[in-house]
């Protein structure tokens, strides 16, 4: 089957494509753009075929590539051929990668997860930030966490700069969204301990019991957790602050709390 050319900047696929990067399309829609062949691996891997490939006339042939291609049909999609000026537009890089992918979005409800599939989970609590958002999704899949469960006013993950920092694990852990309420109510059924981490806690990191499996709580970047969702924990933690910092950056200290508490499951 022969695919698509498209050349012209103002064709109205490229302008659709490009209007991914504005979250109002992104939720009119329901989909999402991914950028480069490990992206794009990751989701086949995944069962998760594009809805639209975007190819670079001067990609080179890959067996990720074809399989793409092969996929994308197969699931009803199209694949376009592009120049090298569309790519750069859709992008928004110099220097953009040659293939990319438009996905649906995928959330799963609260009441569809399983606890006991993975020993730990992690809950966040209004992140703002989507590279910290997109660093906790590639760190949850990196450690084996079953999901993140993102609540309140959060940060888009699939914003293109957040699902370019999962480095495709956008494709493998789970992600659910809930209000306060929502989370607060769910949590009661939890099998495990809620850990959450705060400041102002007495116990360390390092010091708490927990029951598996265990979901990890961490809050917005300025504020930390509110007092309704620490009051919703089982216990709260803090990360030691040894030198002149009196904070770490929310990715880092949700890595630190991935880490300890996988490691004791």
């Amino acid at each position: 089957m022969t695919d698509r050319l498209i050349t012209s900047l103002t064709n109205d696929t490229v302008k659709n494509v490009r209007a991914l990067h504005m979250r109002k399309e992104r939720e009119a829609t329901g989909q999402f753009l991914a950028e480069g062949l490990k992206f794009i691996g990751e989701a086949l891997d995944q069962q998760r075929a594009p809805r639209l490939l975007m190819v670079g006339e001067d990609a080179r042939p890959h067996p990720i590539l074809e399989r793409a291609r092969e996929s994308t049909r197969a699931a009803g999609g199209e694949v376009v051929v592009v120049t090298h000026a569309i790519l750069e537009k859709i992008s928004r890089r110099d220097n953009p990668q040659t293939v990319l992918g438009v996905f649906d979005q995928v959330y799963t409800p609260l009441s569809a997860i399983e606890p006991a599939t993975a020993p730990a989970w992690v809950a966040l609590e209004q992140v703002r930030d989507p590279g910290n958002l997109g660093t906790i999704i590639r760190t949850a899949d990196a450690a084996g966490c079953g999901g993140v469960i993102l609540i309140g006013d959060c940060v888009d993950p699939f914003s293109v700069e957040a699902v370019r920092a999962t480095m495709g694990s956008v494709f493998a852990v789970a992600i659910a969204r809930a209000t306060p309420a929502e989370f607060i109510a769910w949590r009661q059924m939890w099998p495990g301990s809620v850990i959450g981490t705060r400041l102002d806690a007495t116990i360390g990191h390092h010091d708490a019991a927990i029951a598996y499996p265990a979901l990890i709580l961490m809050g917005n970047e300025q504020a930390g957790l509110t007092d309704a969702l620490a009051e919703a924990c089982d216990v709260n933690v803090k990360i030691p602050m040894r030198g002149r910092a009196d904070s770490l950056n929310l990715a880092v200290a949700t890595g630190i709390m991935v880490y300890a508490v996988t490691d004791k499951a």
